[in-house]
């Protein structure tokens, strides 16, 4: 009883601080001159991942096994995982963009686990007898990480794809702007609004050249972070693989789980490739993040898409959800 008591208080103390790291942000986007809210987010990301984590482990300790028995416990441990990426650049002392993504990424994740799902899979229960192996930490942990690191990695993507494309939106504009200035204003108009132009031209190239930086370091990180993915992922599918030989008698067997996982892997390779590769130079940042977006999709089929059709086997998986 005790344990139940505190699993339910570290689950909203967690889920508040993730509301208020929201809020947060929303606030330093509308008033830039509150520098201490920063901070504040930063501390708050920590204080959830501490939280989370004492609810892993008091979920661990009553219930007697890692806590990743159903979809409601990879749930909360994909939340831990979003907070666990949130930290790596923290501890770094490198600027952290993953905030805005890690956030709002943990809070839909577990605020859909405490009441998306039905309340009978929030009780812990016993192992069934294909996850009661030494395998389990190994291979489920893997996988959720890697969802956790390739989900952040598609948003870092896809917030590249949205810059890059309001970008080049706003130079066709100006483009088609000045070819018709000339002939529809007349000469001396032109020449009136042509002085106004070269006066904003600084502040244009300084809006630019920031533009510029955010979406190489946004290039920079979701690579990294799509890679630190790919890593877990490989790593997750070998331990099934072999879990899968210990419990089935057979490698791989093209389970919907194992098929879409392998469909996640060969995304996560063909970005690496296109990343990478030379003879793509000036254009691979944006064909690679056009992948990653395309992952994004792919992720969610083979982690939570899988799990709606209750066959296969891994049908231990599948859920109810509370309407």
């Amino acid at each position: 009883m005790i344990f139940l008591t505190l699993e339910h208080i570290l689950t909203h103390i967690s889920f508040s601080i993730i509301a208020i790291v929201i809020t947060t942000h929303l606030m330093t986007l509308l008033v830039h001159e509150i520098i201490g809210l920063c901070d504040s987010s930063e501390k708050g990301m920590i204080a959830t991942f501490f939280c989370i984590t004492g609810l892993l482990v008091t979920r661990w300790i009553y219930s007697g096994h890692f806590p990743l028995n159903d979809l409601y416990e990879s749930l909360i441990f994909l939340s831990w995982s979003f907070s666990l990426i949130h930290m790596v650049p923290y501890f770094r002392n490198h600027m952290n963009h993953f905030s805005a993504i890690t956030a709002p990424s943990a809070i839909c994740t577990q605020g859909f686990a405490t009441s998306g799902l039905s309340t009978e899979i929030h009780q812990s229960a016993i192992l069934v007898p294909a996850l009661q192996s030494h395998w389990l930490m190994m291979h489920v942990s893997m996988m959720l990480l890697s969802y956790a690191a390739l989900l952040c990695g598609s948003l870092l993507s896809i917030a590249l794809l949205v810059i890059t494309f309001r970008k080049n939106i706003d130079m066709i504009g100006k483009t088609n702007h000045l070819l018709i200035w000339p002939f529809s204003f007349g000469e001396i108009k032109y020449l009136n609004e042509k002085r106004s132009v070269f006066q904003n031209t600084s502040f244009l190239l300084f809006r630019n050249y920031h533009r510029y930086q955010l979406t190489q370091r946004l290039d920079h990180w979701s690579y990294r972070v799509i890679g630190l993915g790919f890593t877990f992922l490989t790593i997750g599918i070998l331990s099934g693989a072999v879990w899968a030989n210990e419990a089935w008698g057979s490698y791989w067997n093209w389970d919907p789980k194992e098929t879409w996982a392998f469909i996640t892997w060969t995304i996560s390779a063909i970005y690496s490739h296109t990343r990478t590769n030379k003879s793509l130079q000036g254009t691979n940042s944006a064909i690679s993040a056009i992948v990653a977006s395309i992952g994004f999709l792919i992720i969610w089929i083979c982690y939570f898409g899988v799990n709606l059709l209750g066959i296969g086997l891994h049908s231990y998986g599948s859920f109810t959800l509370n309407i």
